[in-house]
């Protein structure tokens, strides 16, 4: 990735300074707003081909119970409908499962508590690269913190993972130099299918569920 591992530190994301904006009814409101904007026909159509495999999905309460997942796509607020193809498709034709997307963390929480237990409760965070990327500064500041995460804690090195999707990606010369440094997933790519099976390696994602079960563990204790 181009970075040097640095020495641990074990500060919790939910540290950081919050927006002063925005308060927990917002937050509500907002995660609302975004699941009633998935009414549309084409995000319908989505919904009914990821209920097929309900046997294997997460349900609610899965998510109370703190599964953790593979992969989280952090995602600007106008994505959440490529945000939800690119879940399907790396679930579905590669079986990187489970995944989330950030619009499907619990409503009513803190925005800074639910992006800590994503990033955390995650193996890979993939970055959503598109043109609404740079316009949403949420998703600056979910990208810097991240990128700290990993630097700061050694075994979430490399685990951010920006990625250019099909529809309306980020041209590269107009992409943040940090973001620059990282090789990015890029979906138009023929080599793309490669860079998936050489990134999401399942021995990395045994690795990191066994830290992140062991300090839930001492948490509870």
């Amino acid at each position: 990735m181009g970075i040097q591992n640095s020495k641990i530190d074990c500060t919790p994301l939910s540290s950081f300074p919050r927006k002063k904006s925005m308060d927990t009814k917002q937050e509500a409101k907002h995660f609302k707003d975004i699941r009633e904007s998935h009414t549309d026909k084409n995000l319908n159509k989505l919904k009914e081909d990821k209920e097929e495999g309900a046997a294997e999905d997460l349900s609610t309460e899965d998510l109370e119970e703190e599964v953790f997942f593979k992969f989280v796509i952090l995602h600007a607020e106008d994505d959440t409908h490529e945000a939800l193809r690119v879940q399907q498709m790396l679930q579905n034709q590669f079986g990187i499962k489970p995944g989330i997307i950030f619009a499907e963390m619990p409503c009513g929480r803190q925005y800074l508590q639910n992006l800590d237990d994503a990033v955390n409760g995650s193996a890979w965070s993939i970055f959503l690269l598109t043109e609404n990327f740079l316009r949403d500064t949420w998703c600056n500041f979910q990208f810097n913190t991240s990128l700290m995460n990993s630097i700061n804690r050694q075994h979430k090195y490399n685990s951010v993972i920006p990625m250019r999707p099909l529809n309306n990606p980020l041209p590269r010369d107009r992409t943040p130099f940090a973001l620059q440094t990282i090789n990015a997933l890029e979906e138009k790519s023929c080599g793309f299918y490669k860079q998936v099976e050489n990134i999401f390696q399942d021995s990395v994602y045994e690795k990191q569920k066994a830290i992140w079960k062991d300090s839930k563990n001492m948490v509870d204790a």
